[in-house]
């Protein structure tokens, strides 16, 4: 874990200061996996070690969320020797296969993704595998910052590092974190 967080040190990924992030919640930290992932070597490395991780569960694909977990994904399948493919927002912000991108029903998938704090984009996924009739054999992601409350996916979750970070509603916001000026620096 100190490997993990120091290489987002090193690269300014990890943020500090007031964020919302794409959950809703406010946050005084936030990890930009982006700024991480740029240095291909850090993230052969970092999505190396999630492989591993995600080697346990048989599958034929690696599905990813866009985009913060497309390099995430693609690493993880390339490590893995896999298929990669991702999902992305349509016009109502929910989650679609598309560019030609196809499943077969009973195809065994794991999703990659970067940074997860309530699950949604994960869920989301999971949902459009499922339509499709595809089967979510576990999932993985860099960072948990869930606090402790991972999520329940239906299936098998792993990461490289579980952090306790506080998250605040936006009316429960500490006076402090109040008076900073707020950062949206994820995917809209």
């Amino acid at each position: 874990m100190n490997e993990i967080l120091d290489h987002f040190r090193k690269t300014g990924a990890l943020l500090e200061g007031h964020f919302i992030l794409r959950s809703g919640l406010h946050s005084r930290e936030f990890f930009q996996c982006a700024l991480l992932l740029q240095y291909t070597k850090i993230a052969e490395r970092i999505c190396g070690m999630l492989a591993e991780k995600l080697h346990a569960f048989e599958c034929e694909t690696i599905v990813s969320p866009a985009l913060g977990g497309i390099i995430v994904g693609q690493e993880v399948a390339r490590h893995l020797g896999k298929r990669h493919i991702f999902v992305e927002k349509n016009d109502q912000g929910g989650l679609v296969l598309r560019r030609g991108f196809t499943m077969q029903a009973g195809e065994k998938i794991v999703i990659a993704e970067d940074v997860i704090t309530r699950g949604g984009r994960i869920r989301q996924t999971i949902d459009v595998i499922r339509a499709l009739g595809g089967m979510v054999m576990g999932a993985g992601c860099i960072v948990d910052r869930s606090s402790g409350l991972t999520p329940e996916f239906g299936c098998p979750f792993v990461s490289l590092i579980q952090m306790n970070v506080e998250n605040f509603e936006a009316d429960k916001l500490p006076p402090d974190l109040a008076m900073l000026p707020v950062m949206k620096p994820g995917s809209k």
